[in-house]
């Protein structure tokens, strides 16, 4: 029988893994690492250290594996989306298949929460033979950028939307709430939006040594962010950034301002 088990691991900080999560971790057999090439090493290391710091079985193996890329050239995002998850599940059920040929429990660690914007327990469903999956929750990105910046995520008795950049971009500002999260967004859609009367809540590396935190109304900062997150991803090779938008429940309510 085999196990898979999606372990949620927050940011990166070791520091904020449950001890549910690091439970699991000593208690698989396996535990693959992915690969995703040579701009991308920081995400590697970063899960190589969690193990290093939380580990204490030494009977757990840990194996690396390369992870296809998509092909972001694709006409037919949802298409091409499909064809990139079906070529990670293969190589998931390569790797599990060369290291625990009869069965046990295999692990991967996950960023953020498996359940937020995450396709590892869609990727999961597409292994065969089909593994028992279970998702351990891990820290959110949006409640780490909530933490970071020391404010509430929603007003009082309101709601919030998370979205992503390429729906903000497209679709513009979120019907039915005035604060709107959002997250994979490879191109600062908030320039999209009509800057005046909204606030600006940005983080990149939320949690890590890496940290950067940029706040205040769009219509200023939202080009220091732009050049904060250029600049980071030219040094580092990646970025995961995460921004809450904020704007006055009316017009005349004048512009939003951070408490």
């Amino acid at each position: 029988m085999l196990e898979l088990i999606l372990v949620g691991v927050g940011t990166g900080n070791p520091e904020h893994l449950t001890l549910q999560a690091v439970r699991e971790l000593n208690a698989a057999d396996l535990i693959l690492i992915p690969r995703k090439g040579e701009d991308k090493t920081d995400l590697a290391d970063l899960r190589r250290t969690i193990c290093a710091q939380v580990l204490t079985n030494p009977a757990v193996r840990i194996v690396e594996f390369d992870m296809p890329r998509r092909d972001a050239s694709a006409p037919d995002y949802r298409r091409g989306v499909d064809s990139w998850h079906d070529a990670i599940a293969e190589a998931w059920s390569d790797a599990i298949g060369r290291n625990l040929p009869t069965g046990g429990k295999a692990a991967l660690l996950v960023w953020g929460d498996p359940a937020l914007y995450d396709s590892s327990l869609r990727i999961a469903a597409r292994l065969t033979p089909k593994p028992i999956v279970r998702s351990i929750p891990g820290i959110m990105s949006p409640n780490m950028l909530a933490a970071a910046h020391g404010v509430a995520m929603n007003e009082i008795g309101a709601p919030f939307l998370v979205t992503t950049g390429r729906q903000l971009r497209d679709h513009g500002w979120p019907q039915g709430a005035n604060t709107v999260v959002v997250m994979l967004d490879g191109e600062c859609s908030f320039r999209h939006l009509a800057p005046e009367g909204i606030v600006i809540y940005w983080g990149a590396y939320v949690g890590m040594p890496e940290q950067i935190l940029l706040s205040g109304p769009l219509l200023q900062t939202g080009p220091r962010i732009a050049a904060a997150r250029a600049a980071a991803r030219a040094e580092h090779g990646w970025i995961m950034d995460i921004y809450l938008l904020r704007r006055a429940a009316n017009k005349d309510d004048g512009e939003a301002v951070i408490p």
